[in-house]
């Protein structure tokens, strides 16, 4: 194997997940913005993926071997698992990550659950991720650090005595100063994340919020620069900090819109739905996604815009996802409340206005939804990115599609010239966007999505894993050559240490 550094991937969950029990295991891929960002960039050049299994059993490390080994071999890149305790899951996951970091880098700090144990929790299993970095990858290895759960990496490996070039990307939007400041363990997160070379945002502002942080607390701090990358200084400690938007892979989305399966897909729906305008929501079940907003939204162009009823259908695709949480469970019961009130108020014979579904669609069924829609409600209250955005535009082939935009949506930086930005808490405002996008003259609908698409088409996935590591090593993609896969659940010769946190 060759002796130049390999590309390593650490975040919260592996891109493959085990599902059932003892005996009966079961390797399912994951999806999200993140796996379908770089599966494409750790194939077949010996990538590694550090990451938690997605069950709480205590799965031994020979069943783990067995099951993950031959999964990892298909993928073309090693994954190495860490384990979590249902005690690790409920409080560094559902605990610190969820009811703390998440609401609170969201702007929605009332969701905030300041528990001192979520804390101890989080830097306990953040010790044992380190642990694991340690173990699997080499001096010469680049770190690549991914997102919330995952910030006191770096500097626990610092003090653990192992050296690594350790870079980071948050890609959630990083809060100003007043709503940060609330945080009871400031300082120690903001400390985390100097000890990175290389930080990573999604936005300008999200870059601009974290230095005003870190002003707000460390006086001596000084930043030099311009442009989307800015040298940091603070507490002696030196780092560059920059605003790089993530992407899609445009061109395999594009293709599968093209695909005789998706057509074949399409051409049921149409059948099915065969109302003049399609609007469609994808979201995962989450309150920064603004869903009950957008219903009433919905609701509210009915009402405003008479000519739109019978003419228009809205589906709203509803993604599970932490269904043990109670603001979770809460929250898909309104959203099932505003659904039912808007179809019992506007629904007539043949015509229902809002279709709901809360599952997961397979990748095809999705573009073939993504090619049916003729505008895509994408109204997060406050989003990182929103890849959904991205995805949509990529599938209209036709260039006949409207993207309708939060403002706050971290896409919005990119996209805005060609979609129609809404502020999400505005109900009225979004409903004259969904008048506006039916009634658009279809020359102006074609130039504002070919706008969208081209910019996609230039700066996606790979345009962006390129630029990543270009500013934090100086290498492209292209220096991670191919080569072959680390073995199954190798360990180096030197062990780590066995209590890396203080």
């Amino acid at each position: 194997m060759t002796e130049k550094g390999r590309l390593v991937i650490v975040s919260n969950r592996l891109p493959m997940k085990i599902e059932g029990s003892a005996g009966r295991w079961q390797v399912t891929h994951s999806s999200g913005g993140l796996v379908s960002a770089l599966t494409p960039v750790l194939r077949d050049r010996g990538g590694i993926w550090i990451g938690w299994t997605g069950t709480a059993e205590m799965v031994d490390m020979k069943t783990l071997k067995e099951i993950l080994g031959p999964a990892s071999d298909r993928a073309g890149y090693r994954v190495f698992p860490v384990r979590l305790s249902k005690e690790d899951v409920d409080s560094f996951y559902y605990g610190f990550s969820n009811e703390v970091v998440w609401p609170l880098f969201h702007d929605l700090q009332t969701h905030c659950r300041f528990e001192p144990d979520y804390w101890k929790a989080y830097r306990r299993v953040n010790g044992s991720f380190a642990r694991a970095v340690a173990r699997y990858s080499r001096a010469e290895d680049f770190v690549w650090v991914h997102d919330y759960q995952m910030i006191p990496v770096s500097r626990i490996l610092k003090e653990s005595g192992i050296q690594r070039s350790c870079a980071f990307f948050l890609h959630i939007p990083f809060p100003p100063p007043d709503i940060f400041l609330k945080l009871p363990w400031r300082d120690d997160l903001l400390r985390d994340l100097l000890e990175y070379e290389f930080v990573g945002f999604q936005t300008t502002r999200d870059r601009r919020n974290f230095t005003d942080c870190l002003r707000a607390l460390f006086p001596d701090i000084k930043i030099s620069g311009r442009g989307p990358i800015v040298s940091v200084s603070a507490e002696g400690r030196r780092l560059k900090a920059a605003a790089m938007p993530i992407s899609i892979d445009y061109r395999s989305f594009r293709e599968a819109a093209r695909s005789g399966k998706v057509n074949t897909i399409l051409e049921d729906l149409r059948k099915q739905l065969s109302r003049e305008k399609i609007a469609l929501g994808v979201d995962r079940l989450d309150y920064t996604k603004g869903i009950p907003q957008r219903l009433r939204a919905f609701g509210e162009a009915l009402r405003k815009y008479p000519d739109l009823r019978e003419k228009i259908t809205f589906i709203q695709i509803v993604v599970p996802s932490r269904e043990e949480v109670q603001a979770y469970r809460q929250l898909r019961e309104d959203i099932e409340k505003i659904v039912s009130s808007i179809n019992g108020e506007f629904s007539s014979p043949g015509w229902v206005p809002i279709h709901y579904m809360y599952k997961s669609l397979p990748r095809e069924e999705l573009v073939a939804y993504y090619r049916l829609a003729d505008m895509a409600l994408v109204t997060p209250l406050k989003d990182g990115m929103n890849l959904v955005a991205k995805e949509y535009c990529s599938c209209q082939v036709e260039d006949d599609g409207v993207l309708i935009l939060s403002e706050f949506a971290g896409a919005a930086s990119q996209m805005h010239r060609g979609a129609i930005l809404v502020n999400p808490y505005d109900i009225e405002g979004i409903a004259d966007a969904i008048h506006q996008a039916v009634t658009m003259p279809e020359d102006r609908k074609k130039g504002r999505m070919r706008r969208l698409r081209a910019g996609i088409r230039s700066q996606n996935v790979f345009w962006w894993v390129d630029n990543y590591l270009r500013a934090s090593t100086g290498k492209a993609l292209v220096d991670f050559p191919v080569t072959e896969m680390a073995p199954v659940f190798h360990a180096l010769k030197r062990p780590p240490p066995e209590n890396p946190v203080n």
